[in-house]
């Protein structure tokens, strides 16, 4: 596997360039753990200095980035005091999510993986950087924070496809349930301290600061992409011999994206899988209603510590089963571990809207997580075992705008909803319908459900 192979050194005195991770290879199942170490974390893939490095920068970003996250739409309800206005702004960074992830997925498959990933982040802190400029001027233009999200949005829409990608090059298949576990769990321990923080610099600091800060940590997470070996298309899949797996440079355009599409349609277990994220972030994500729960309901606590503890809650909920995911990231039933997630997800989710008590509202918030925690540890761990390297850029691509667009769908309907009938009952609805939805699927559809390791 190039500089990440089991047992070698990683490079530490050689330079990236004279590196070349290749599809890691298969190893032998090792015994499972005994006593309280089959309940923590696994913690395999952080022996792999490659998968290290950007685990790293991972890490590295994920305070600064959420608090970029809370300042966005907490400048836009202090401008407007709408939480419409909220899920308006947010619908301006989907389309072009959409059209940069599924972009950014085909030229991840056509071009140097660590190479794109270093633009991509240099481009995400240069428009952290105009956030900046703009509180700290005070243009106070809700158009201006759109289209620097919009801009922002085409970074991370090319980014995040390349980053996930990647992961299936440095780690074996029997790895990814727990490399994507150890990933989405410094990205929400990032999201527990970074709304926290906010909430609690936002009176001291204000908001431009935020963003400020949010800059200079992509910058300090470039050190740690830069270190990773090469990432080029291979011209060959993971069952070839290693000496037939050169470098090989491919197209990225509508014909690439056409074959991607065409690749899920032919594999139903990938389509159901993007689809079961899609009901459980349309119907079941509340965090539009956030800024007004905060204002109105749960208002008696103190705006600045509720606002904080609603957006870190379903953080909370992550963290906590990433860090206990030894309790399900050997399972093999892939399919039903997604089913049975979404339906807790949906569940939580109607508990919260239905809770008057802003402690019950994070506790069920906080089991939302877990249960998101654990669909998306499964989903993506499918994505990464079902397709190709060659492909994987593409379906990584689709991944993203459903991960990312979902819930940015969900901020207009409920934050219209919320607006119409009332945030809680906005939530309470959309749970259940998460629930209904996908029980209705997983039965009428029956490969999910089949779908093994």
């Amino acid at each position: 596997m190039g500089g990440v192979r089991a047992g070698g050194r990683a490079g530490r005195d050689e330079r990236p360039e004279e590196q070349t991770a290749e599809p890691a290879e298969a190893e032998p199942v090792p015994a499972k753990p005994r006593g309280w170490r089959r309940f923590v974390a696994d913690t395999r893939p952080l022996r792999r200095p490659a998968f290290r490095r950007l685990w790293s920068s991972t890490a590295v970003t994920a305070v600064g980035s959420q608090l970029t996250a809370v300042a966005v739409p907490k400048q836009v309800y202090d401008i407007t005091g709408s939480s419409a206005a909220v899920g308006y702004s947010s619908i301006a960074g989907l389309v072009p999510l959409v059209v940069f992830g599924l972009w950014g997925g085909a030229i991840a498959d056509a071009v140097d993986r660590r190479k794109l990933m270093l633009v991509t982040n240099a481009g995400i802190a240069v428009t952290s950087a105009f956030f900046w400029v703009q509180a700290f001027v005070g243009l106070d233009s809700v158009w201006v924070l759109m289209v620097l999200l919009a801009l922002q949005q085409a970074f991370f829409g090319i980014n995040s496809p390349t980053r996930s990608a990647a992961i299936a090059r440095l780690v074996p298949r029997g790895e990814l349930p727990a490399a994507n576990a150890l990933g989405s769990t410094v990205a929400q321990t990032g999201m527990i301290v970074g709304p926290l923080l906010a909430g609690a610099l936002i009176p001291l600091i204000g908001l431009a600061e935020l963003y400020l800060i949010d800059a200079l940590a992509l910058c300090l997470a470039l050190w740690a992409v830069w270190r990773l070996p090469p990432l080029p298309p291979l011209d060959a899949d993971e069952g070839a011999a290693p000496e037939e797996r050169t470098p090989r440079r491919r197209r990225a355009g509508w014909r690439e994206l056409s074959e991607g599409f065409r690749y899920i349609g032919a594999r139903q277990v990938l389509l159901l899988s993007f689809v079961a994220d899609i009901i459980a972030m349309v119907f079941g994500m509340p965090r539009a209603l956030f800024p007004q729960l905060a204002a109105t309901t749960y208002a008696p606590w103190g705006e600045g510590l509720a606002l904080g503890l609603l957006y870190a809650a379903i953080p909370i909920g992550a963290v906590a089963g990433g860090l206990f995911s030894g309790t399900f990231s050997r399972a093999r039933s892939h399919g039903w571990m997604v089913i049975l997630a979404v339906v807790g997800f949906g569940v939580a989710v109607a508990g919260f809207g239905w809770s008057p008590n802003l402690w019950w509202a994070v506790g069920f918030l906080a089991a939302a997580g877990v249960a998101d925690m654990v669909s998306m540890v499964f989903r993506q761990s499918i994505l990464q075992s079902v397709a190709t390297d060659a492909m994987r850029g593409r379906m990584q691509g689709a991944f993203t705008v459903v991960v990312a667009g979902g819930p940015r769908v969900a901020d207009l309907v409920h934050g219209t909803a919320g607006a119409a009938v009332g945030p809680g009952t906005a939530a309470a609805v959309g749970g259940v319908l998460v629930v209904v939805c996908m029980l209705a699927l997983a039965f009428a559809l029956p490969s999910l459900r089949r779908y093994r390791i």
